[in-house]
């Protein structure tokens, strides 16, 4: 893919203003814009690797991805005094992902602190008796 249709891979090559709160081999953190902050301290933590979302990432580049999603939530638990934290993800069409390349939000949580990010809503879209069945037999394909 090329640089120019990915925001994040720009950012990741130094192509952009950007407020990186980590860098590490396969995945860095930095800060969304301060008006897309869902509250103080909210955080991006991408992979290096393009990957759309948690559909074509390579396990690898996911596990870097979480990993670091988990150091930062300990890290503003421990500095902050933010005793949770939700870790958001939107990975494809129909999601909402609002860029293609897989992104965690860290989101460190406070009590009452009137945020909320869990849906309100619930999907409608009808699925066939059988669902259970048909993933459980994909999920035993893949292993």
């Amino acid at each position: 893919m090329s640089s120019t249709a990915c925001v994040f891979c720009d950012l990741l090559t130094g192509d952009g203003e950007v407020a990186w709160v980590a860098r590490r081999a396969e995945a860095p953190a930095f800060l969304p814009f301060a008006e897309d902050r869902l509250s103080p301290a909210h955080t991006l933590v991408v992979p290096h690797q393009h990957a759309v979302g948690i559909h074509d990432v390579s396990a690898q580049s996911l596990q870097a991805t979480v990993l670091l999603a988990q150091e930062f939530a300990r890290a503003m638990s421990e500095t902050l005094g933010a005793p949770g934290a939700n870790i958001l993800n939107a990975s494809g069409p129909h999601s909402g992902q609002s860029v293609p390349h897989l992104h965690l939000h860290v989101v460190p949580r406070w009590e009452d602190d009137g945020l909320d990010t869990w849906p309100s809503t619930i999907s409608r879209h009808p699925l066939e008796r059988d669902w259970l069945t048909a993933v459980r037999t994909g999920l035993a394909d893949r292993s």
